[in-house]
Order: C-alpha cells, then sequence, then structure tokens
C-alpha cells in the first residue's frame, strides 16, 4: 500500500515557546515517530504548509486542493493523509470533498495536545488515519474523511465540538462512518460524499459571514455590501430568523443582487422559513434569501464561494442548496 502524507502544520507539529505554542515539526517528523507504519505501508511525505490551521488562507487551501488531485489522478497512490489544525479541518475536509471529489481516500488527522504537553494524541490519530487509509482501500471506499479519537467522520458531517476535549469531533445527526479499535476497523456504513460536487476550485470570490443575535444590528452586513461583497453568509437564531435591523439588511443586499445564504446557530437541526416579522425566515424566503439546510455556516460560506466560480446566475446557485 503506498500513502502519500501531506503535512501543513496545526497543533499535531506544534511545540510550546515563549511566544506561544507553533508548529515546528515536519511531517517527516510525524511519520519517524511512528515507526510500525513502515512495516505495511510505503510513505512519501509532502511539506504542503507549516502553519497553525486558525491560519489558513485561500491560497494554501487551494495549494492543498491541487495536491489532491494531482495525487487522485496518480494510479500508484492508494490513500492520502494531510495532518491538519483542528482549528479550521473541518473546512479544509468539505472544500476537498465538494470542489475535488476524489476517488482515492483522503483523512485529515491532527491533534487537542502538542507533542510537548503530557499525554499528547496526535500519534494515535495519525495511526488512526492509516489504519483507516487501508480499509477503505481495500473495500474501495473514496471520499475525504477526519480521522480521529479512533474514529472517522464524512467532511459532510463532522465539525469540531469543544475547544480542547480529545473527542471533539462529532459527526452532527449521523455519528462516524467508521470506528478503530485494537480489532481494526469497523466500517458502519457506506461513506458518501456531500451530494454536490462544484466544478471549481477558486476560492477567489469575497463572502462575509455575519451572525444574529440579540440586539445585532445590519452594519457589518451593509458594509460587506459597500465593500463589494460576493455573497453574503447569515448565521441565523433557531430556524434561520435574524434580529429586524439585520432582516433589512438582508432584503436590501439582495436588492443589490447580493446572493444571501441563511444558516442556524444551532448545532443540529435544519433551517425552515417559518416565521414572520422582518428577519423571521418566511420574511427573508420572500426577500430571496437561499436557505442552506443543516450546512453549518463555515461550511456554507466554502460550498457558496465555490458555488459563485462555478456559475454566473442565482438560480444555479440556489440550486446547488437544494441538495
Amino acid at each position: 500500500m503506498y500513502v502519500t502524507v501531506l503535512s501543513t502544520g496545526g497543533t499535531i507539529a506544534s511545540t510550546g515557546g515563549d511566544d506561544g505554542a507553533s508548529p515546528t515539526k515536519q511531517g517527516s517528523d510525524l511519520v519517524s515517530a511512528v515507526p510500525e507504519l513502515a512495516d505495511y505501508v510505503d510513505i512519501d511525505v509532502d511539506q504542503v504548509a507549516q502553519i497553525p490551521s486558525f491560519e489558513m488562507d485561500t491560497a494554501t487551501l487551494e495549494s492543498i486542493g491541487d495536491r489532491v488531485r494531482e495525487l487522485d489522478g496518480d494510479a500508484s497512490v492508494d490513500a492520502v493523509v494531510i495532518t491538519h489544525g483542528t482549528d479550521t479541518i473541518e473546512e479544509t475536509a468539505y472544500y476537498l470533498d465538494v470542489a475535488i471529489r476524489p476517488a482515492t481516500p483522503v483523512f485529515l488527522t491532527g491533534a487537542q495536545r502538542r507533542p510537548d504537553e503530557y499525554s499528547p494524541d496526535g500519534l494515535s490519530n495519525l495511526l488512526t488515519a492509516f489504519r483507516a487509509a487501508g480499509a477503505f482501500d481495500t473495500h474501495g471506499h473514496g471520499g475525504v474523511f477526519v480521522a480521529f479519537n479512533e474514529a472517522v467522520h464524512a467532511a459532510r458531517r463532522v465539525t469540531k465540538t469543544h475547544t480542547s476535549k480529545l473527542e471533539t469531533f462529532r459527526s452532527v445527526g449521523t455519528g462516524p462512518v467508521a470506528t478503530v479499535d485494537r480489532n481494526g476497523v469497523a466500517i458502519h456504513r457506506t461513506p458518501r460524499s456531500e451530494s454536490t460536487h462544484l466544478p471549481a476550485t477558486s476560492l477567489a470570490a469575497a463572502v462575509y459571514t455575519v451572525t444574529s443575535a440579540s440586539g445585532v444590528t445590519g452594519e457589518l452586513l451593509e458594509a460587506a455590501v459597500e465593500r463589494d461583497a460576493d455573497g453574503l453568509v447569515v448565521e441565523g437564531t433557531g430556524l434561520g430568523n435574524t434580529t429586524k435591523a439585520l432582516g433589512t439588511a438582508v432584503r436590501d443586499a439582495i436588492g443589490e443582487g447580493v446572493p444571501v445564504v441563511i444558516t442556524s446557530r444551532c448545532l443540529e437541526g435544519r433551517t425552515a422559513p417559518v416565521y414572520g416579522g422582518v428577519g423571521g425566515g418566511e420574511r427573508l424566503r420572500e426577500y430571496g434569501a437561499i436557505f442552506a439546510g443543516d450546512l453549518p455556516a463555515q461550511k456554507a460560506r466554502i460550498k457558496l464561494t465555490l458555488a459563485l466560480a462555478a456559475f454566473d446566475d442565482e438560480a444555479a446557485i440556489r440550486r446547488v442548496f437544494a441538495n
């Protein structure tokens, strides 16, 4: 079996210092720290970036996508493992799932504790990713996944739910697609990718996110429109509602031709246009807002950005979020 590791930094590669923790270890250091991997897999390591994932920018994300596309087209590569910081790992996974949709299984993994902390989890997570890679390759399962804390999650569903606990990643509403233990990898259901594949990889469109909460005004949304925003994501409350002032700003933005996607702050459940009032979901629907279902704001932003790169008409962008 042949696996390529793309190393990007993150906590799994970080050590502490006077100026705070930062990535200091190379991908080759991480792989060499798990010598048993060499007993059953051939490994190539590519250092794509060396950053904490909260500093992930569009250029780096696109470069990761380019590299995954190249590897997906290489028949000699059986799987790809990406070491990544946990803060934005789900966004990178979702981007790869929607923009690249690799037939080769791709596993992102990282750590909640640095290698120089007590009971670090990075090497265990790395081993989980490799063990899952072997099982998924054997069964012919492609797609993009997050392998963490002895569980494997589909990119579409996974989200970070705790700032520091090792069991931070959950697949909201579905559970993991596989688990890993001493007996091997148990695949619980056929892994599936996001239903929408967008024929674009560019993240150049300017898409801003605004969150509704008690007393939030429309000023940030208005400022984004003034800065020539290409699209907007509004993280609403409940079923997808906003304050009156923010609802007015949504109406005006759509009137200016800027697509607005509505998500919810809630961890579970779907958005639905039910309530009236200036910022109620039903009124937002009447204005022309697009509802994102159960897609969280951070993933809806990626989807809208890719949709803006792929299509130039509002109807096509709306269909993207109907899936």
